[in-house]
């Protein structure tokens, strides 16, 4: 009934609360490292009086601004330069998204926040192929204790290096995430997310991925998906798709499922073994494929026949990528342990999702059949 609080509201409530709850920061992650340092560009700002709050933000009316780093001159900056790489590839992937849905465009949002940077959120919704389609470019200065990033020094990345123990760490990231719902279940859902990072310290590292969400195992769509950023890694690095395929196998499984959220693609963090430009063309590379990967493939299914039970299994489906967003998805709790912006947090939700009581699909069905993929990741190329 309208304005009744059905279970599936309940649940989504409750794993928020323990999302916000969780002491990861999304900036962690398990992965090669290096001690490889580089002196910050700029200095990160001043601890702000009080904690950020997630309701911060101050709409800007009008055009975006030409950049939301402040604090450095020129445009020669890692900071200055991610953000304008990232810009240009979310207004060229949004792009790309209105020419293949034909009905909805982008609404464009930005915003500020007092104690620096801000963002520019991008979302089309009720299109003719997509259900919901987002793309935001975030600009975050702040703080983390140096418990919270602990992890890290593990793996060699001391990301509290200079600072006496108990002392928050100061630090600058930018980032482009974004998640694209198609209606039809035969089309896949695609997120991505490119990220830099620096510390006071001097610590500096890059992260980033591409991934793919499908209902139905259509291998030739899998295959070209994959063999695209199998090409993109064998430029820079032949080691990298292997690994970053690896990675992203492990990072998105749903643990308490015993199940990926999706078929993988490649997933990277804590990157800064390399020159920082190295690492910068793989980012701007790597985020460059995200069109001739994905649209291709959703071009060819859009349109594609399916029954209402497909359908049914689809939102199924969107129910575990609502579960490990809101519990295991580092970006999602990064945002609510820096006082992000909540709208642009949760974009990446489909406006519609299903739980149905222990479902399991009928034996040699379609549905047992790309179940079986999630939860026995396969190499694709």
């Amino acid at each position: 009934a309208k304005g009744s609080i059905t279970p599936t509201m309940r649940f989504v409530f409750v794993v928020l609360v323990a999302a916000a709850r969780a002491g990861t920061a999304a900036a962690l992650s398990t992965g090669p490292t290096s001690k490889t340092t580089l002196k910050a560009s700029a200095t990160a700002t001043p601890p702000a009086k009080r904690e950020p709050r997630w309701d911060d933000h101050m709409p800007i009316t009008g055009d975006a601004p030409e950049s939301l780093v402040r604090g450095v001159d020129g445009n020669e900056s890692m900071r200055r330069r991610m953000e304008a790489m990232l810009r240009e590839g979310q207004l060229s992937i949004t792009k790309a998204i209105e020419e293949l849905d034909g009905e909805a465009t982008f609404s464009q949002d930005a915003w500020t926040r007092e104690n620096g940077g801000g963002g520019i959120s991008m979302v089309l919704k009720d299109g003719g192929v997509f259900e919901k389609a987002g793309c935001s470019l975030s600009v975050v200065y702040g703080e983390m204790p140096q418990e919270a990033l602990a992890a890290a020094t593990d793996r060699g990345v001391d990301r509290a290096a200079g600072l006496k123990p108990g002392e928050k760490v100061p630090f600058f990231a930018c980032g482009l995430s974004s998640v694209m719902h198609p209606r039809n279940p035969m089309a896949p859902t695609m997120h991505f997310n490119y990220r830099y990072f620096e510390t006071d310290g001097g610590v500096w590292w890059f992260g980033g991925g591409t991934d793919v969400t499908p209902s139905y195992l259509i291998e030739e769509d899998i295959k070209h998906f994959h063999q695209t950023y199998k090409d993109v890694c064998d430029k820079h690095d032949p080691e990298y798709y292997p690994k970053f395929k690896k990675w992203a196998d492990e990072y998105f499984l749903i643990k308490h499922r015993g199940e990926t959220r999706g078929l993988g693609g490649i997933f990277f963090d804590d990157q800064n073994d390399k020159d920082p430009d190295a690492h910068f063309n793989f980012a701007k590379d790597a985020l460059n494929a995200v069109v001739p990967a994905y649209v291709p493939i959703v071009a060819k299914r859009a349109n594609s026949d399916f029954t209402p039970e497909q359908k049914a299994w689809q939102q199924m489906r969107r129910g575990r990528y609502v579960e490990f967003n809101l519990v295991y998805d580092r970006g999602t709790v990064f945002g609510l342990k820096t006082g992000g912006r909540i709208e642009s947090i949760l974009m990446s939700l489909p406006e519609t999702a299903r739980w149905e009581y222990n479902h399991i699909p009928e034996p040699g069905s379609p549905e047992a059949e790309i179940l079986d993929c999630f939860k026995n990741p396969r190499d694709w190329v």
